[in-house]
């Protein structure tokens, strides 16, 4: 297994609020995205790309406007990324920024011996009796082995996509799992609604994470890189690191 990596400068043409930058990046990209006739009519259901929020990182929380930051993108889909390090260039018209230079560059797999979540990792929980979903968090639920399995269950269905022979996996691939954040983390989209401007807050977590030593729970580990760990990740959901042995 391989994942594909983008690595982009961005120059801003005005300033974006920490807690807007997710919705900022994730409308480049799908923008970017639908333009290209190969996937304007693709089945979107299951998202084949993550992504991280714009680093260096401001003190104050507002990334500046005429300033260059770096982004990237991963996928495990080779066609999807090299389409994409064209669409992002000739991506111009946005308001909030340009991409000046996308670097792509392929990650062979390598034995991770701990995750971590650089973006928070949302998973769902239930609809409450008015229909408002409610997401995993230690003050909601607390129940490890649901997120767990959750996380699991995510991986298995986009493994499953793109490789669609290999095995079942029975044993979940985490060894071990850390909360790293004091209170749940947000990441925030706007969308329209009856003619109207909505703020949908998505509550996640961040985790450092042990994966098993074993192949199958290894290739999971590996593939959350590509793929992001947990939902939304269109949305800038669980976008982790590895570190290797």
């Amino acid at each position: 297994m391989k994942i594909f990596e983008l690595k982009c400068k961005a120059y801003l043409k005005t300033n974006i609020e920490l807690k807007n930058s997710f919705d900022v990046l994730s409308k480049y990209l799908n923008y970017s995205i639908y333009q290209n006739e190969i996937y304007k009519n693709k089945d979107t259901s299951i998202k084949n790309y993550c992504f991280g929020n714009f680093y260096p990182t401001e003190n104050d929380k507002i990334y500046k406007q005429n300033n260059i930051y770096e982004f990237v993108i991963r996928s495990i889909d080779e066609e999807f990324i090299t389409e994409l390090e064209k669409a992002l260039i000739l991506n111009m018209n946005n308001s909030f920024l340009i991409v000046l230079s996308a670097i792509k560059k392929e990650i062979d797999q390598f034995f991770i011996k701990e995750l971590y979540s650089a973006t928070p990792v949302i998973v769902s929980e239930r609809k409450d009796d008015n229909g408002r979903q409610l997401y995993w968090s230690m003050d909601y639920n607390g129940d490890i082995e649901i997120l767990q399995n959750q996380l699991q269950k995510n991986l298995e269905k986009k493994l499953k996509l793109f490789y669609p022979d290999d095995r079942d996996i029975m044993d979940n691939f985490i060894d071990k799992i850390e909360i790293k954040n004091q209170k749940p983390q947000s990441i925030y989209f706007k969308t329209v609604r009856n003619q109207k401007e909505k703020l949908v807050r998505l509550i996640g977590n961040k985790f450092k994470i042990v994966p098993k030593k074993d192949d199958l729970s290894q290739k999971l580990a590996f593939l959350s890189l590509g793929v992001g760990l947990g939902e939304k990740s269109s949305f800038g959901g669980g976008f982790c690191l590895g570190r290797g042995a």
